[in-house]
């Protein structure tokens, strides 16, 4: 745990990491709260549709987990299978979390957004033996299940449908499960979790965590959260548990210290909606993603209408930039914490009010316990001021283990001890870390990243698009929007009407937010002599 200090440099000496040999998150975050007698604590606040707030306790999600994992291995899912979890924020997403890990399985988070074709990737790679969704997301499965091979158990949160073939009603199918469980041991480096990540070419890599993630989160919510937790506090955040940000950087790790959590996803962001959310329910932490923030920035004169009261509030995935930290002391009442990870190596750079000074456009310093530095051709480390990849360290227990069935992409993850981020930056001399763009083409839109290598996939599947490229271009609200070059089989017009149907044919496979926005016909795309677009070409004219 990061303790209270009066300076960085003196909470980086009083640091050290404590990772047991031993340690599994799920008994970690509710099994040790209820063994300490505090199962009463409240653990979970959550809004569904009708509004109507339900709580849980740390006793409620230990009982309810201890169901779900115990009717996992009733149904021939065993230690180190995968089991994915295609839910939005609510309280059989935790709870199939905790189970998953409190069972030695692996969980496999996913986007309630995605499509079909997004859907059977990663099912299909991860090999997953079991999925627990709900009936909203039943006619995606359906149109893919036959293809799924490992897939022998379906779970449905809210009733049953054959659909998409045989299915489980969760509810009724834990009730018949015992409340008693006694977790297996795990070592705190046995694989716990696959959350997939975009990279600029193939398809998408799943990322595999080892128990000891979670642990290797904590200082890095700690630290921008202003020494992660003070007595009263109740974490949010609009970011979905589906992606590390919404579960590595406020579920589980507040759980870890016994701090409630408020769940509650809008259809769609609102931000008149997040203010009187804060307020009613009496938020003190949050992360707000960039774009989120933006869109708060529009609500006139927020404090004078919503009574909220936020001791600490992180942001990670942009730079912010002067004007938002300013609007942020203006109509939040603090300074917004800046902090910086990806999905292989998270929360490893970030502010700290209380330890130092924020410096507009930079994402802060190395949090205690990780090792940041700026590397060079062939590895080097390059002196302060100078540009080159942002690198961390190994081993680090934030790090992941490898990319699921992928060894070559995991080798080229790093250039020996050094975790490569593929991004571009540089380091003042007091450790202050800046971002300067991105050394590889993931285009970062609304917080999200997005691997341009699965839309161009997508979009060679449409009958008229012979072949297509994708870029990001600046956007003011989203940072960046999706444009895609396509060119055209014969036969076919580049009309505004192939263009909305090529549009919405991305749309309904992916995520919503994969889209292109923007679109352009071109007789032929830039192309090495090897065959290799040449996306630099591309983004030369991408404004155009």
């Amino acid at each position: 745990m990061l303790h209270p200090a009066p300076t960085y440099d003196a909470a980086c000496r009083a640091f050290c990491w404590d990772i047991p040999a031993g340690y599994n998150i799920g008994v970690d975050v509710v099994d040790r709260h209820v063994a300490a007698g505090h199962g009463d604590r409240l653990a979970l606040v959550y809004l569904g549709e009708n509004g109507a707030p339900e709580r849980y306790s740390f006793g409620d999600i230990a009982r309810q987990s201890n169901r779900l994992a115990n009717l996992l291995l009733a149904h021939g899912i065993r230690r180190g299978d995968r089991v994915a979890i295609l839910l939005a924020q609510r309280p059989e997403t935790a709870i199939a979390h905790v189970a998953i890990y409190k069972a030695a399985m692996i969980a496999v988070p996913l986007f309630t957004l995605f499509g079909p074709d997004a859907l059977e990737y990663r099912l299909s790679n991860s090999g997953a033996r079991a999925l627990i969704t709900d009936v909203g997301s039943l006619e995606k499965i359906a149109a893919i299940r036959g293809r799924l091979t490992d897939l022998i158990c379906l779970l449905v949160v809210d009733g049953t449908s054959t659909e998409a073939g045989p299915a489980l009603d969760l509810r009724r199918a834990m009730e018949d499960s015992s409340d008693r469980f006694t977790p297996p041991e795990t070592a705190a480096d046995n694989p716990a979790v696959i959350i997939y990540t975009s990279g600029t070419t193939g398809p998408p890599k799943g990322a595999l965590h080892a128990q000891r993630v979670l642990l290797g989160h904590l200082p890095g919510v700690e630290m921008p959260h202003e020494f992660f937790p003070q007595p009263g506090d109740l974490f949010w955040t609009p970011a979905d548990w589906a992606w590390i940000g919404g579960l590595f950087d406020v579920l589980l790790p507040a759980w870890h210290h016994g701090v409630p959590v408020l769940a509650h996803r809008f259809r769609k962001f609102d931000p008149e909606e997040a203010f009187a959310l804060m307020a009613w329910h009496g938020v003190r932490n949050v992360f707000l993603p960039p774009t989120a923030l933006k869109l708060m920035r529009q609500v006139h004169h927020p404090r004078q209408r919503h009574s909220f009261a936020l001791r600490s509030v992180g942001s990670g995935g942009e730079t912010l930039g002067g004007e938002l930290l300013d609007w942020g002391r203006e109509h939040l009442g603090l300074t917004i914490n800046e902090f910086y990870g990806q999905t292989e190596c998270n929360l490893v750079v970030a502010n700290c009010t209380a330890l130092m000074p924020p410096r507009p456009g930079s994402m802060g310093r190395p949090v205690p316990g990780h090792e940041v530095a700026i590397l060079g051709d062939g590895g080097t480390v390059l002196p302060a001021g100078v540009e080159g990849e942002i690198a961390i360290r190994r081993p680090d227990p934030v790090m992941f283990l490898r990319y699921w069935n992928s060894p070559d992409a995991t080798a080229k993850k790093f250039a020996g001890e050094w975790l490569l981020t593929g991004d571009l930056g540089r380091q003042d001399e007091e450790g202050y870390v800046w971002f300067v763009g991105r050394a590889d083409d993931v285009i970062t839109s609304a917080g999200y990243r997005i691997g341009p290598g699965e839309i161009e996939d997508c979009l060679m599947k449409h009958p008229a698009v012979a072949l297509a490229a994708v870029v990001g271009i600046p956007d003011p609200v989203r940072t960046e929007i999706v444009k895609a070059f396509i060119v055209l089989k014969p036969g076919h017009i580049p009309v505004p009407t192939l263009e909305a149907e090529i549009r919405d044919f991305v749309k309904e496979r992916l995520a919503a937010y994969e889209y292109p926005r923007l679109m352009e016909f071109i007789e032929a795309l830039p192309m090495t002599a090897t065959g290799k677009i040449m996306r630099r070409e591309l983004r030369q004219r991408r404004q155009e």
